[in-house]
C-alpha cells in the first residue's frame, strides 16, 4: 500500500495543523503516525485501528492530538491543536497489518511508510 502524507507547514506555539495521510485500499491495516525531530530517533505519535475502534497516544500529546480516519476516502487525519515547539519533526505515517495494545508503538512493525511531512513550531 502506498501512504501519501500531506498537512505540514509553518505555525507559532498554541495553533493548530491538520496532517493528512491517504492511501489506496488500506482499509484493512490499522495506521499510526510517527515523528522524527532533527538528531533524534523517530518515536510514536499516535495511531487507530482498521475499524477505528480504539486510538492509542504517545503521553506528549495526549489531550491535544486526534487521530481520525476516513475509510470511505482512505484518509487518516492527525488533528494537532496547542502546537509546542517540542512538536518540530517531520511526521510520518505507517500503515500495518492489525494494531493492538502489544505493538502500536512499535515501528519496526510498521511494513508500509509515507515520505513524510515537516511541521514546524515556532515560540
Amino acid at each position: 500500500v502506498q501512504l501519501q502524507a500531506s498537512g505540514g507547514g509553518l505555525v507559532q506555539a498554541g495553533d493548530s495543523l491538520r496532517l493528512s495521510c491517504a492511501a489506496l485500499d488500506y482499509t484493512k491495516y490499522g495506521v499510526g503516525w510517527f515523528r522524527q525531530a532533527p538528531e533524534k530517533e523517530r518515536e510514536f505519535v499516535a495511531a487507530i485501528t482498521r475499524l477505528r475502534t480504539t486510538t492509542f497516544y504517545a503521553n506528549s500529546v495526549k489531550g491535544r492530538f486526534t487521530i481520525s480516519r476516513d475509510n470511505a476516502n482512505n484518509t487518516v487525519y492527525l488533528q494537532m491543536n496547542s502546537l509546542r515547539p517540542e512538536d518540530t519533526a517531520v511526521y510520518y505515517c505507517a500503515a500495518k497489518g492489525e494494531i493492538n495494545y502489544a505493538n502500536y508503538a512499535r515501528r519496526p512493525l510498521y511494513q508500509f511508510w509515507g515520505q513524510g511531512t515537516l511541521v514546524t513550531v515556532s515560540s
